[in-house]
C-alpha cells in the first residue's frame, strides 16, 4: 500500500506543481516584460533577502514534524502545538532582524518597503509550511496540491490587476502577501477540520527542548541552503547592481521553475523513507535507486534542450534580457546535479544523518561565497552562474560519498540509466541542431521530447510496466 500511496501522492503533487510552475513562470515573464531588468532586480532582491530569513522562523521544525508524525501519528498534535509556540517567538525575532539589517544597508525607501511586504508573506508561509507538514506526515498531499495551484492563481490575478493599473512595485509585492494570507487560512483550517488537531500554541519544556534538538541539524542545513540559494542575488546587488540581479534572476528562475519534479517526488518519498528506514531497508534502497533513475532520465533532456535553445527562450523576455542567455546555459547545465541531490539529501535526513547534510551544505556554502566574491566583480551574472554549476556538482559528490554507508544500493542500476539517457539525449540534441532553423521552437520542444522518450524506450531505458505504474497512480487500477 505504501508504494501505491507514494505513486499516488507523487502524481497529485507533481501535477499540482506542474500547473503551479506554469502559472508562476508565465506570471514571471509578464512581470519581467512589464517592469524591465532593473525593477525586476529590486523585486527579486527583496524576495531573496526575506527568503533567507524565513528559515530562522522554521529552523527545520517542519521536517521534524513530518518525520515524527510519519512514525507516530498519535503525537502529531503535541508536536504541532509546541512548534507553533516556538514559531511565534522566532517570527518576532526574524522580523526585527530583517528590519534592522535592511535599514543598516542604506537601501532606498522603495527597496525597504518591498522587503517589509515580502516579510509578511515570509512569516505566513512559514506557518503554512508546518500546517501542511501534518498532511505530509499522514502521507496525504492531495489538499496541499490544491493549495499549491490556488496560491499561484491568486498571485497571478492580483498581480495582473496591479500591473495593468500601473500601481507600482509595492502593490505588485502585495499580491504575494495577499496570496500568503489566504493560503495560511486554508492550511490552518485543514489542520483543524480535516485532521481534527488543535493549533493552540504550547510550550511543553521537555518536548520543546527535544524538538529544538532534533531540528538543529535540519536548521543548519536549511540556513546553509537558503544562504547558498539566495545570497548570490544579494552579492550581485551589492557588487554589481540591480540590473545584473534582474538578468541573473531570469536564468535562475527558469532553472528553479523546473525543480518541481524532484520536489514533488521527494515530498512523497521522504516520509516513506523515514518509515522504510525502520521497517524495510531493502525497500529503502530500491526507492532510492528508483528516485535517482527517474530524476536523471528527466533532467538530462531538459538541460541539453535548454542549452541548445537558450537564445530563443530568452527572447520571450524581450531583447533587454539578452544578457541572460549565457547565465542560463551555465546554470541549466547543473540541472542533473540539482535533481539528483534531492533524493540523496532526503535519504540522509530520513535515516537520521541530518548532520551530514548540514555539514555538506556548509562546505558548499563556503565554496559558493568564495567563488562569488571572486567571480561576480569580474563577470557579474555569468560569475554567479558559474558558481551555481560548480557548487551543485560538489553538493552531489559530497552526499553520494555517504549513501553506501546507509543502504546497500546498486550503483550499476543508476549508471545504466544515466548511460541510456545520455545516448538518448545525444539523439535528441542532434535532431534539435538540425531542425532549430527550420521548425518553430514551440513545435521543436515537444518533438525533441518525443524523440528522446521514444528512443529511450527502444533501448529499454524504461519499461511498459513503469509507464503503467505512473498511469495507475493517476486513475487507479
Amino acid at each position: 500500500m505504501k508504494i501505491i500511496n507514494i505513486a499516488r501522492n507523487t502524481s497529485y503533487f507533481t501535477l499540482a506543481l506542474i500547473l503551479q510552475k506554469i502559472i508562476s513562470f508565465s506570471y514571471f515573464i509578464i512581470v519581467a516584460r512589464g517592469i524591465g531588468p532593473e525593477n525586476l532586480g529590486k523585486y527579486y532582491f527583496a524576495v531573496s533577502f526575506t527568503t533567507i530569513f524565513a528559515i530562522f522562523v522554521d529552523i527545520g521544525m517542519s521536517s521534524v514534524l513530518i518525520r515524527e508524525t510519519a512514525k507516530q501519528k498519535e503525537r502529531a498534535e503535541k508536536y504541532l502545538c509546541n512548534i507553533i509556540g516556538l514559531k511565534l517567538v522566532l517570527s518576532f525575532l526574524s522580523l526585527a532582524t530583517v528590519f534592522v539589517l535592511i535599514n543598516l544597508m542604506n537601501y532606498p525607501e522603495l527597496t525597504r518597503d518591498l522587503v517589509y511586504l515580502s516579510s509578511i508573506a515570509m512569516i505566513l508561509d512559514s506557518f503554512t509550511l508546518v500546517f501542511f507538514g501534518v498532511s505530509r506526515g499522514f502521507h496525504n498531499l492531495k489538499w496541499e496540491s490544491f493549495a499549491v495551484v490556488g496560491y499561484q492563481l491568486i498571485v497571478l490575478i492580483f498581480g495582473l490587476i496591479f500591473l495593468n493599473l500601473s500601481m507600482g512595485l509595492r502593490w505588485l509585492m502585495s499580491a504575494m502577501a495577499i496570496a500568503s494570507v489566504i493560503n495560511f487560512l486554508y492550511s490552518g483550517s485543514l489542520v483543524i477540520f480535516k485532521w481534527k488537531l488543535s493549533i493552540w500554541p504550547r510550550f511543553d519544556g521537555e518536548l520543546t527542548r527535544n524538538i529544538i534538538k532534533m531540528a538543529l541539524p535540519f536548521a543548519l542545513f536549511g540556513i546553509f541552503q537558503r544562504f547558498y540559494t539566495y545570497f548570490d542575488s544579494i552579492l550581485l546587488s551589492l557588487l554589481a547592481g540591480d540590473i545584473y540581479v534582474g538578468l541573473y534572476s531570469v536564468a535562475f528562475k527558469i532553472t528553479f521553475a523546473l525543480q518541481f519534479l524532484p520536489l514533488a517526488f521527494v515530498a512523497s518519498l521522504y516520509p516513506a523513507m523515514s518509515a522504510y528506514y525502520v521497517e524495510n531497508k531493502e525497500q529503502l534502497a530500491k526507492s532510492f535507486e528508483r528516485a535517482m533513475n527517474y530524476l536523471i532520465i528527466i533532467a538530462l533532456p531538459i538541460s541539453l534542450g535548454i542549452i541548445v535553445l537558450a537564445e530563443d527562450i530568452i527572447l520571450i523576455f524581450k531583447s533587454g534580457y539578452s544578457g541572460s542567455v549565457l547565465p542560463l546555459q551555465i546554470i541549466i547545465a547543473s540541472l542533473v546535479f540539482i535533481f539528483t541531490s534531492y533524493p540523496v539529501g532526503s535519504l540522509l535526513n530520513a535515516c537520521d544523518r541530518q548532520r551530514i547534510n548540514s555539514a555538506n551544505m556548509g562546505i558548499v556554502l563556503v565554496a559558493s561565497i568564495i567563488l562569488n566574491m571572486v567571480l561576480i566583480p569580474r563577470y557579474q551574472a555569468v560569475g554567479a552562474s558559474i558558481t551555481v554549476l560548480v557548487t551543485n556538482a560538489l553538493l552531489l559528490l559530497l552526499g553520494m560519498l555517504w549513501v553506501p554507508r546507509i543502504i546497500n544500493y546498486r550503483p550499476i542500476i543508476i549508471v545504466k540509466a544515466a548511460a541510456k539517457s545520455i545516448l538518448s539525449v545525444a539523439v535528441m540534441s542532434g535532431l534539435i541542431f538540425f531542425l532549430r532553423d527550420i521548425v518553430n521552437i514551440w513545435l521543436l520542444i515537444p518533438l525533441g521530447g518525443l524523440v528522446y522518450f521514444a528512443f529511450l524506450y527502444i533501448i529499454k531505458g524504461y519499461t511498459k510496466e513503469d509507464f503503467i505504474s505512473i498511469k495507475d497512480s493517476f486513475v487507479g487500477k
